[in-house]
């Protein structure tokens, strides 16, 4: 089985366990990943603040180079990269004028036909079953609190993924994977995404509240499929402890880390070594045959 690939900018600098992870879990899977050539940035987050019409072709841009190297599958394993591919192609096909305007700006022309999958339709086409047969490792002693954030499941419309309020499909994959899921409140809330950086303190407010409310419902970790929902509570989890000394820890791993564990693929392999707050001595603790891999 093979899907075209557009790892985006985070999958290549600050998400590199994403990638890694990703990769290695496709191996077990036999499924291959055929990156597309010269790809660029898709705009995300800054290009739809500035222009409309930069925040299309640039994805746009994408698209095209995809559809000439011949690939009808395109996974964006990135939940921001995924949207603006979906909502541009949603676009293109509906509005003619930011169509011919998009094409004139890339010397290019554009041809529909390109089927964009997330993450979890990724592993939804690889299939459940398969999932099942391959995992190694006993993860039923690990409660998971499955973090969606905003960009996978909205604009319903555009996304057609998932219920956008109580959706489900990530539970089923880890599930699959061996380990169990908590009933929680915030898996769809907002991370506070790209205000990281100008607005550290709504990260970390909002951040706090889905760090909170998994803790509450009994999880040990939260997974995720996103980057920066993944950078703003890991990466900003630290801070939330500082600023809150009777805060909990808790550990956040990618949906590809959680698959790669079950298959008994080794830590440093998935990345894990690269988190801020470190999920070997809970998974350790978890499961024997991870640390007898793990020593």
């Amino acid at each position: 089985m093979k899907f075209g690939y557009y790892p985006g900018c985070s999958l290549s600098g600050t998400a590199k366990e994403f990638d890694l992870s990703l990769k290695e879990t496709l191996s077990v899977l036999n499924t291959n990943l055929e990156e597309i050539s010269d790809w660029s940035c898709c705009g995300a987050s800054s290009a739809h603040i500035s222009s409309h019409l930069l925040a299309v072709a640039l994805p746009a841009r994408n698209l095209i180079i995809a559809r000439k190297q011949g690939l009808n599958d395109l996974v964006a394993p990135c939940a921001a990269c995924y949207n603006r591919l979906v909502t541009t192609q949603h676009e293109l096909k509906l509005d003619e004028k930011i169509r011919v305007k998009s094409e004139e700006i890339l010397e290019e022309k554009y041809k529909d036909g390109l089927e964009i999958c997330n993450l979890i339709q990724l592993f939804q086409k690889i299939g459940i079953e398969r999932i099942k047969e391959l995992k190694k490792i006993n993860l039923n002693d690990l409660k998971a609190a499955c973090y969606y954030g905003c960009l996978l499941l909205r604009p319903a419309d555009i996304t057609h993924f998932d219920d956008k309020e109580d959706p489900s499909s990530m539970e089923e994959i880890v599930k699959a994977a061996g380990a169990k899921t908590v009933d929680w409140n915030f898996k769809t809330e907002c991370c506070g995404a790209s205000h990281s950086i100008p607005h550290v303190e709504i990260v970390e407010k909002l951040g706090k509240a889905i760090l909170d409310n998994a803790i509450k419902n009994g999880a040990d970790i939260i997974v995720t499929a996103c980057p920066m929902c993944h950078a703003n509570l890991d990466m900003r989890q630290k801070n939330i402890i500082k600023h809150n000394p009777e805060q909990k820890s808790i550990p956040v791993l990618y949906l590809t880390q959680l698959l790669g564990i079950a298959f008994g693929i080794e830590y440093k392999k998935l990345g894990l070594n690269r988190h801020t707050i470190d999920p070997v001595p809970l998974l350790k603790e978890k499961t024997k045959k991870f640390a007898e891999a793990a020593a």
